[in-house]
C-alpha cells in the first residue's frame, strides 16, 4: 500500500514523535508513505469566512499534487487532516471556491477535489483493517487500560469529516484493542480540552483539560492517547495531576516492537 503523505510543520518541530512513530510503524506493516515535494503548511486552522481563499490555497496544492502522483494523502496531526479534509470538501462542492482558486494557481490540471483524504487511523482501520493489526503486534500492551481522547478536530463537522460518530466514536477504541490493551470510555474523551484558548485563557485552558483527564482517571484509565500535537501538550502542560499522555502511533510502534 502506497499513499502520499503530509506530515505538516509541528510535526517537523514539536511534535517530531507523532512523525517518527508513524513513520516507524508504517514500515513495520508494509504501508508506504511517500512525503509530498515541497508541501506547505495547510493553513493551520480552517478559516470560518466563506469568501477566503488564500489560506485555502497550501491545502489545494498539496492535494492536487497526490491527485497528480496518484495516490490518497495520508496525514496523522489531527489538525491538518481537519484543515486538509475540509478543504478539499470545499473543491468538491462549492463551485465558487472551486473557480477562484483555480484561477488564482494556474495549475496544469485544474483541482475539483479528486484527492481522497485518509487520516493514518482510517489507513489502519479500512485499508488494513484492525484484525490485521492485531496479527502484527509482537508486543501486545496486555493489561494496560488506556483512554482515548479524541479532541474536536477529528470529528467536526461529522458531515464533512466522516470519520467516525461525533457523539459515540469507536476507532481510538478499536486501535486500542488492536494493540492488546483496554479501552477505558469515559465522558470527556470527544470534549475540547482548550488548547486553542491556552495563550489567551489559561485558567479556562487548565480548567478544561482537567476535566479531561480526571474524568479518564476517575474511570480508570492508566493514560490516554491522541493525534493532536495541541491536545497533547495541552493534557500534558496544563491538566492537574499526573495522567500520562501519549501519541497514538507510539504505542502502536511500542506494540509493533519497532519503538
Amino acid at each position: 500500500m502506497v499513499f502520499s503523505y503530509f506530515p505538516g510543520c509541528t510535526l517537523k518541530t514539536k511534535a517530531k514523535d507523532l512523525d517518527l512513530y508513524t513513520r516507524k510503524s508504517a514500515e513495520a506493516l508494509g504501508i508506504t508513505l511517500e512525503e509530498l515535494p515541497d508541501w506547505q503548511c495547510c493553513g493551520a486552522v480552517y478559516p470560518q469566512a466563506k469568501d477566503e481563499i488564500a489560506t485555502k490555497l497550501s491545502s489545494i496544492r498539496s492535494l492536487a499534487s497526490a491527485r497528480d502522483l496518484g495516490y490518497s494523502l495520508v496525514t496523522v496531526c489531527s489538525a491538518c487532516h481537519h484543515v486538509i479534509k475540509r478543504v478539499n470538501h470545499d473543491m468538491q462542492t462549492d463551485e465558487d471556491i472551486v473557480l477562484r482558486a483555480n484561477n488564482y494557481l494556474q495549475l496544469d490540471t485544474p483541482y475539483h477535489g479528486e484527492t481522497k483524504v485518509l487520516h493514518y487511523l482510517e489507513v489502519l482501520r479500512d485499508e488494513l483493517g484492525f484484525d490485521e493489526l492485531a496479527k502484527r503486534v509482537k508486543n501486545p500492551l496486555t493489561g494496560r487500560k488506556i483512554g482515548a481522547y479524541y479532541g474536536c478536530l477529528l470529528l467536526r463537522p461529522s458531515g464533512e469529516m466522516q470519520f467516525d460518530n461525533p457523539e459515540k466514536p469507536t476507532i481510538l477504541e478499536d486501535f486500542i484493542r488492536a494493540i492488546g490493551a483496554e479501552p477505558v470510555i469515559y465522558a470527556n474523551r470527544n470534549e475540547c480540552c482548550g488548547g486553542y484558548i491556552t495563550l489567551e485563557n489559561k485558567p479556562l485552558a487548565v480548567k478544561k483539560a482537567s476535566a479531561v483527564t480526571a474524568s479518564a482517571k476517575a474511570n480508570g484509565a492508566e493514560c490516554l492517547i491522541t493525534a493532536c500535537p495541541l491536545c497533547l501538550y495541552n493534557l500534558k502542560e496544563n491538566a492537574e495531576g499526573d495522567m500520562p499522555v501519549y501519541y497514538f502511533t507510539e504505542l502502536l510502534a511500542e506494540a509493533l516492537g519497532v519503538k
